[in-house]
């Protein structure tokens, strides 16, 4: 599987779940073993191990394979490695206490949109006038009494 759609796939599945904040740096120029960082945020621990669960399945479905998964167990902070990618899905405080933006940012991946089918535009037929509705001739309407007034005229009983 190319880098690319890796980075592809981890963005999207994230997406998937609703994570936030998703930045992917290109690390290849460091001296590292992997060549992207995809650093991104869940609202709860409970959406952290969401996502981080999302992503693994969804790659390994691709054929991906995955050599580790830390942190899985307090879900504040997941760490994910496919090997030349790196994925971190943190709590925001987490994130924001140990800011691994500074240590591996500088170079941010431009990633274009995903492809998305194109709209099939609905058929232009002309579907044929329609007629007002005939009112019913021959019976009038009936209209029931109130509930207060039907009670009230039953024979038999008193109040």
């Amino acid at each position: 599987m190319d880098l690319r759609q890796k980075q592809r796939a981890v963005v999207d599945a994230i997406e998937d779940i609703k994570g936030h904040d998703i930045v992917v740096y290109n690390t290849a120029a460091l001296p590292t073993m992997f060549e992207r960082v995809v650093i991104a945020s869940g609202d709860s621990t409970r959406q952290v191990k969401a996502l981080a669960d999302h992503v693994q399945e969804k790659l390994e479905a691709l054929g991906a394979r995955v050599y580790g998964v830390e942190g899985a167990a307090s879900s504040e902070w997941v760490l994910v490695d496919f090997g030349d990618l790196v994925v971190h899905v943190m709590h925001p405080t987490v994130r924001s206490f140990y800011n691994l933006e500074e240590i591996w940012g500088g170079k941010d991946v431009k990633m274009a949109p995903p492809k998305k089918p194109a709209a099939k535009k609905p058929a232009t037929t002309k579907s044929p006038a329609k007629k007002p509705a005939k009112k019913a001739a021959g019976k009038p309407a009936v209209r029931k009494a109130p509930a207060s007034r039907a009670k009230a005229a039953r024979p038999g009983r008193s109040r």
